[in-house]
Formats: structure tokens, C-alpha cells, sequence
């Protein structure tokens, strides 16, 4: 694994993404993995492992995540943002073309781009997310974003991990204690805090918490490429109806679900990792 930053232009300056990215820096088949609302890229080190020999395979920390800068305007915690930032990598990395793994709030932006004329995505796989996203979900979201206390210690943060994260499924003890330690950070005076500016929680409320629908089906239709739906049979962000009509809609997606899994599944077993090659390397051109 390798480290990588790139500087991007927000809507009040100048702030820094970083990177991590495995595999051939000359191969020209570019996978980007985007995580999910309070993650980062780090998630993705086994799937990113695996794919490491087809792939030059780049996982972004979306801006106020993981290593990149936070923002000092909390507003500016939005998909446009996130959106640009993205492009910005493209660019730094050279390829005209990506394939595209999204977990949760990672779909969003990657339907997103998918969905605009000449877009640079020729593959997707949306994990967990789409075009209707349940309201109940989100307010389960809310109760715990940008509230995390501060822990003395990694055995008190993973136990709020395994406590928040409880429909990642049924992990084991090694696998918990991983999406510990990318999703915290050491403080300065000893402990560990979320490894996400609270701010974010923000334009949270304001974009999803106040709404009293969230439809973006004019995006998805609109969406071109070959695409994959990965849901946890156990999901309360993307139900069971929605990934369906996701199937015979838009791209006309592939539906695969995952048993004993909610939001979302984090590709950390063999099995789910196969479920994204047999898809991303069906067609090699």
C-alpha cells in the first residue's frame, strides 16, 4: 500500500485529500473505492488487496475523513464538494476511465457522476445505496453522528465500533478490532476520537434529517454503465423493493444480496470480495 495526497478547490479554498492506493501505478485500469458517511478509505484494504493484480486500485478519504483536511465551513460537507474532489483525483491519477466501488454515501457520489453526460465511470458497484434512501435509517444515523465521546483506550472505541456498526454483520474478533483501528485516531493527549470531523453532522441534518422524502430516481435512470447492487439482506437504507426496481430501471442493474448483513457490507471476507471481481473483471475491455 502505497500513500498519495492531491490538493483540491472547495467553495472557501484550498484543502488536501489523501489517498491510499495498491497495485501497478503504471496499470491504466483504475478502481476507485469511496466509503461510506463516517468511514474512509482504509476500509477498503482487503478488497483493495485482492484486486491489487488487476487493478491500480485508489481509496480516497473523502474530505473531513480518515488523513484529509477538514473543512472550516461545516456547509461545505456536500456531494458537489465530494464530487469535485473526486474528479480532481482523476485527473492527478491520468485515466480517462475508472471503475467504481461506493459504499453508502461513496454510491451517492459515484451515482452522481455516473449520471452527468461523458462521465468517467464505465463500471459501478453501488454497495448498499440507491436512488431511495428510508428516512427511519437516516434518523438511526443521526442519533449517533457527530456525538461519539472521546475512549482511553482501543478496547472502549471498539466496543462503540461493534455497538454503532452492529449491522456490518457478524465479524470476527480480528475484524472488529481492524474497523477500530482505521476508524479512530489517536489524540494528542493520549485516548482515541472517530477518525471524522463531527462537523459533518451538520449539513447531515439539514440535507436528510429535515426532508421528508429522499428520491433521486432522475439520477439513477439517467445512470449508462454495466452496474452492480450489493445489499445486506438485513438493510434499512436500501430495502428490499428499491434494489428490485433497481433492477429492471436506469442501467438495469445486477442485484446481489448478502445474508446476515444490514448497512453495509465491508467486503472483508473472501465471499463478498468475490462478489465484486466476478463483476469488475466480466468484461476486461
Amino acid at each position: 500500500m502505497r500513500e498519495g495526497s492531491v490538493q483540491c478547490l472547495g467553495p472557501h479554498g484550498l484543502h488536501r485529500m489523501v489517498y491510499s492506493e495498491w497495485g501497478d501505478p503504471a496499470n491504466p485500469r483504475v478502481l476507485l473505492c469511496v466509503h461510506g458517511l463516517t468511514r474512509n478509505g482504509r476500509d477498503f484494504d482487503v478488497l483493495a488487496n485482492a484486486l491489487a493484480e488487476d487493478y491500480r486500485v485508489v481509496c480516497p478519504d473523502v474530505v473531513g475523513r480518515g488523513r484529509s483536511d477538514r473543512l472550516p465551513f461545516s456547509d461545505d460537507y456536500a456531494l458537489p464538494v465530494y464530487a469535485n474532489d473526486i474528479m480532481t483525483l482523476i485527473a492527478r491519477l491520468g485515466v480517462d476511465a475508472v471503475h467504481w466501488v461506493g459504499t453508502s454515501m461513496g454510491g451517492l457520489i459515484g451515482m452522481f457522476l455516473c449520471s452527468l453526460p461523458g462521465s468517467p465511470i464505465r463500471r459501478l458497484v453501488l454497495n448498499d445505496v440507491g436512488p431511495v434512501i428510508a428516512l427511519e435509517a437516516l434518523q438511526r444515523i443521526g442519533e449517533y453522528l457527530g456525538k461519539a465521546p472521546d475512549f482511553p483506550d482501543l478496547a472502549q472505541a471498539e466496543a462503540y465500533v461493534r455497538l454503532v456498526c452492529a449491522p456490518f454483520g457478524n465479524l470476527s474478533d480480528a475484524q472488529w478490532r481492524y474497523m477500530t483501528v482505521v476508524g479512530m485516531r489517536p489524540k494528542p493527549g493520549g485516548g482515541f476520537e472517530v477518525n471524522y470531523d463531527p462537523a459533518i453532522a451538520q449539513p447531515y441534518q439539514k440535507a436528510f434529517l429535515e426532508a421528508k422524502e429522499i428520491s433521486l430516481w432522475p439520477m439513477y435512470d439517467a445512470i449508462r454503465c454495466p452496474t452492480l447492487v450489493v445489499r445486506g439482506v438485513q438493510s434499512d437504507i436500501l430495502l428490499h423493493d428499491t434494489a428490485a426496481e433497481m433492477s429492471t430501471r436506469g442501467p438495469g442493474a445486477k442485484l446481489v444480496e448478502v445474508a446476515g448483513v444490514g448497512h453495509a457490507p465491508m467486503f472483508l471476507d473472501e465471499s463478498q470480495v468475490r462478489i465484486v471481481q466476478d463483476f469488475l473483471l466480466a468484461d476486461q475491455g
